[in-house]
């Protein structure tokens, strides 16, 4: 014969609710079994075994930061970029088609970077498309801008996620849809931003207008580029 117990206890800061089942068998009488983590503590008890299956809940809240930055090398980035403030630096990367839509791109000396298309488009859907691709680089962009100044202003961040969407015709197709006259490209995207920090809402708000404002990819988004495509 079995009962279902359960019961409530604090201990220090924390409080378990402990579930627990009584038995009156053979076997298990003349103790209580605890059992917490990697000990067992046997007590006497009427001849009846209670076997403590314990979960916990902590009472208190607790956050651990973001893996910081160091505040000297954003200082020293800082001021070496207000030393030479119109040096203009030169990215390069490699594009190798391997079949289909999958797209190998190649930077630095990094593992190649993936692209494709989905299904819908003739893909194999073994990565993210170029425009799916283009909102990820400007979450990074604007993650980066957010985390950096939020260390120089001396906010803790202990959570940073960005949701973005953005708004595209495709009846285009490459050039091989429909050719009527229409905006090409991403014509809106919407970012929200979830942040968990010790700051006041109106700091979080300065940080992130500022951090979007600075941002190299966004402005790559809302400034007209010169772009030059040729044989090689």
């Amino acid at each position: 014969m079995a009962a279902l117990r359960a019961a409530t206890y604090l201990i220090g800061s924390k409080t378990f609710r402990i579930t627990y089942v009584i038995c009156d068998t053979e076997i298990a009488r003349g103790c209580i079994v605890f059992n917490c983590i990697d000990r067992s503590i046997y007590l006497s008890k009427h001849k009846r075994q209670v076997f403590e299956t314990m979960t916990t809940t902590v009472t208190a809240s607790v956050t651990t930061p973001l893996r910081p930055v160091s505040k000297d090398g954003l200082v020293a980035l800082a001021a070496k970029a207000q030393a030479n403030p119109n040096v203009i630096g030169t990215l390069k990367v490699k594009t190798v088609c391997e079949g289909q839509f999958r797209n190998l791109t190649y930077v630095r000396d990094l593992p190649e970077h993936v692209i494709d298309e989905p299904p819908t488009l003739l893909g194999q859907d073994t990565a993210p498309n170029p425009s799916e691709a283009l909102l990820a680089c400007l979450g990074s962009c604007l993650s980066v801008g957010i985390h950096a100044n939020a260390i120089m202003r001396g906010i803790t961040l202990s959570k940073l996620e960005l949701y973005l969407e953005g708004d595209i015709n495709i009846t285009g197709v490459w050039g091989i849809g429909d050719l009527s006259k229409k905006r090409l490209g991403i014509s809106a995207v919407r970012v929200k931003v979830d942040i968990e920090s010790d700051a006041t809402k109106e700091e979080l708000a300065e940080l992130l207008e500022h951090a979007n404002y600075w941002s190299p990819v966004a402005n790559t988004f809302r400034n007209p580029v010169d772009m030059e495509v040729s044989l090689a």
